[in-house]
């Protein structure tokens, strides 16, 4: 069975965006492309909320992206994509489909079809809805050393306790630390 893993970055102090949806502040860095590779590698398709759809579409098939990060955009682009929206009508980006509705019983198909994970990137509110179904099966927060004082909490409108098993924790020399957890 595959997994849903889930990745987000993270301020220290709990935001995932600024408060004009910036994201300015994510630490970047050769250890960090080399994560993303590898996070990348692991997966056959990736997952979308709309908002986190628009501001990827909006960025990875463009000539910059393909020319300022040649690797991610080829793997962006190329990779099957999953957007889960009510309010969209259509998608437009290579390789993607877009789901409507029956959010569960897709997200269950798609783990128990063989490959590799299934790659949620961003998309906090698909990810606060995949979280209290139970069909997430691992969060990897890449805490960036900022604090924002201000902007989009992740997991904003959780209504009961989730613990979380740390499974590992990675430090990179940018002062980034990649916590790995499982639900549950």
């Amino acid at each position: 069975m595959r997994k849903v893993v889930f990745q987000m970055m993270v301020s220290l102090d709990g935001y995932f965006e600024g408060p004009n949806r910036e994201i300015d502040w994510h630490n970047v860095s050769g250890e960090f492309d080399d994560y993303a590779h590898q996070l990348l590698d692991s997966a056959d398709t990736l997952l979308f909320g709309r908002i986190t759809y628009e501001m990827m579409v909006s960025y990875w098939p463009s000539r910059m992206a393909i020319e300022n990060d040649p690797v991610v955009a080829a793997k962006m682009n190329g990779l099957p994509k999953i957007v889960f929206s009510r309010t969209l009508k259509s998608v437009d980006w290579q390789n993607t489909v877009l789901i409507s509705n029956n959010i569960a019983v897709e997200v269950s198909r798609l783990k128990n079809i063989p490959g590799k994970d299934l790659l949620l990137l961003g998309s906090s509110n698909l990810a606060l809805s995949l979280l209290s179904m139970g069909l997430i099966d691992e969060c990897q927060l890449i805490v960036n050393p900022v604090m924002l004082g201000q902007g989009r909490k992740l997991f904003q409108g959780i209504t009961s306790p989730l613990h979380l098993q740390l499974l590992e924790t990675k430090k990179m020399d940018s002062g980034n630390v990649v916590l790995y957890y499982k639900p549950g």
